[in-house]
């Protein structure tokens, strides 16, 4: 049996993670707790948080050879870092 297969509860665990994560970005956003600007950067950073749990989890990508996982998170990093970049400027 393959170490990095999925159950349906860690299926279902992450899948929780990610609708608590889409209503805390929710709150914080509607709230404005901490100022628009840095509630909408956490927003950001909340989804590409929900875009590597999706990927690795729902996508199996977790069990993809090294170099993928290194090109999937440099992705993330460099796209989410311009989007960021592009809204602070």
């Amino acid at each position: 049996m393959n170490p990095f297969r999925a159950t349906r509860a860690h299926l279902t665990g992450v899948w929780l993670l990610l609708v608590f994560a889409t209503a805390f970005a929710w709150w914080l956003v509607e709230k404005h707790s901490v100022g628009a600007h840095l509630a909408s950067s956490a927003a950001l950073l909340i989804a590409a948080f929900k875009v590597r749990l999706v990927f690795l989890h729902f996508m199996e990508l977790r069990s993809a050879p090294l170099p993928w996982r290194i090109a999937f998170e440099a992705w993330v990093v460099f796209f989410f870092g311009i989007i960021l970049a592009g809204y602070w400027l």
